[in-house]
């Protein structure tokens, strides 16, 4: 395994390019006030949700539309200076540290629906336009864009990221459910790709080439997505197990049967035990499973009723159901802050999440012996799980003043992807790589696949100033 786990290792390669005066200049007089050299708004963009440190970018530029994207990229490329698209900084590898200097090009004012064409079921948008924008801008319609990080991440991020989440075992990752971009490329040339037909066989599939690219291969401009209708119910449950192991088998069962659910999300009793005391809420302190289901109310029922009496044979019991819009809000709102209520529960801590992914039938073994080897730790955790796709993430709640946390903590993770990798599955199902799984990267495509990625990256990027230093180095 290439992952180091050496305290060495453990902050990201700095390796600072210079950034010319002249280039300042040059993009203060283009964009002016847009243009900032700041420290405080240079520190906002210098880092993520990870627990990375790094300089903060020289500056930052807010770009509000693609000739602004456009002209920024170029002005960088005349100095050969780096360039870090940021949307709302909510990613977590440290996909947004400038290790390399540079400049932050911040999207978040694009943040325009240029278009709904509801009987083609697609959209377009401007990449600063986030989840939950979107999903208000359209429901009149009576559609919705189901991709949902939890966080209220933009579209652009998602797209570069390939980000995925609690619907992502009925309605895909945003692999699936992007369908054109446009992207500046490192030359400062504004590009399309795809187009709004439902599948296509022309030439290469540079959608898809730039969909998860993190931001390597260009600066994403504008977003075409599928969207979907309403359905007509929707019900919510949550079920109680005796045992993480309950909970995992109920849900394999689910998924090997066929059941259409549209939600499973595992969370385990320290989570619960986390969000009880960060919402005041009163669930049952044992693992869980928080599902819903989508379609008709005869087709909601009938898989309702066939996942509880599955969960009946595992042990599950105290089923709740939740079929108000205010009580689903309640269920999952508790549940996409389990983040921030863990980080309350240990205050001061910085959190290191694992983004594993494996096939359903191998989630059992990966899950069981990863949570034996936390427990064993000692280090406080918290583990939730898109287990119905085989996503589970643990969140290590690490002191910044105790380093020796920190190795644990990497240590866990490596042993965690190392198994995942064994079974098949991957080092990230849905974060992406960023500087935390350049490593695992390598051991999981091999060696000469990535120098692929790295040809493909030359060719695009000849002067290396798309967000350089992440997903592998040159």
């Amino acid at each position: 395994m290439n992952a180091p786990t050496a305290p060495s290792h453990l902050t990201p390669e700095i390796a600072l390019r210079a950034v010319p005066d002249a280039l300042i200049a040059a993009l203060k007089a283009r964009f002016g006030e847009r243009c900032s050299t700041a420290l405080a708004v240079r520190t906002q963009h210098g880092r993520d949700e990870s627990s990375f440190d790094a300089p903060p970018p020289s500056a930052v530029v807010f770009a509000e539309s693609t000739e602004d994207v456009a002209d920024a990229v170029r002005l960088a490329a005349e100095h050969s200076v780096p360039v870090i698209p940021f949307g709302v900084g909510s990613s977590l590898e440290g996909h947004l540290l400038a290790v390399q200097g540079g400049i932050s090009i911040d999207v978040s004012r694009m943040n325009r629906v240029l278009s709904i064409n509801a009987d083609d079921l697609t959209v377009t948008v401007q990449p600063g336009v986030t989840r939950k924008q979107l999903n208000d801008e359209i429901k009149s319609t009576g559609l919705f864009f189901p991709i949902d990080p939890g966080a209220d991440a933009s579209i652009g991020g998602m797209a570069a990221t390939r980000a995925s989440g609690t619907n992502a075992v009925r309605y895909g990752t945003m692999r699936e459910n992007v369908l054109a971009l446009e992207v500046v490329t490192a030359s400062g040339e504004v590009i399309r790709t795809g187009t709004r037909a439902k599948k296509s066989s022309a030439g290469y599939d540079l959608t898809r080439l730039i969909v998860g690219s993190e931001g390597t291969l260009g600066v994403i401009t504008e977003v075409t997505l599928r969207i979907y209708p309403l359905p007509e119910a929707v019900s919510a449950a949550i079920c109680s197990f005796p045992s993480i192991e309950a909970a995992v088998r109920t849900t394999i069962e689910v998924i090997q049967l066929g059941v259409p659910i549209a939600r499973v999300e595992l969370i385990d009793v320290n989570t619960v035990r986390m969000v009880n005391a960060y919402a005041k809420l009163g669930l049952r302190e044992e693992p869980m499973l928080l599902m819903e289901f989508h379609g008709s109310p005869a087709g909601v029922k009938e898989q309702a009723e066939t996942v509880q009496e599955l969960a009946s044979g595992h042990g599950g019991k105290a089923f709740e159901w939740a079929s108000t819009p205010e009580e689903r809000t309640r269920l999952w709102t508790a549940r996409h802050n389990s983040y921030f209520a863990a980080v309350q529960s240990r205050p001061g801590c910085r959190v290191i999440s694992t983004d594993t992914c494996v096939p359903i039938s191998r989630l059992a073994d990966c899950l069981l012996e990863s949570v034996a080897e936390a427990d064993a730790s000692g280090i406080p955790y918290f583990l939730v799980g898109h287990v119905g796709d085989g996503n589970f993430h643990f969140g290590y709640l690490l002191d910044p003043n105790i380093p020796e946390e920190r190795v644990t903590a990497e240590k866990l993770n490596h042993a965690l992807v190392s198994r995942a990798l064994a079974l098949e599955g991957t080092c990230t199902g849905e974060h992406g790589v960023g500087l935390h799984k350049m490593g695992f990267l390598v051991t999981e495509a091999g060696a000469g696949a990535v120098d692929m990625m790295r040809t493909i990256k030359r060719a695009l990027d000849p002067k290396n100033i798309m967000n350089p230093g992440k997903i592998f180095n040159l």
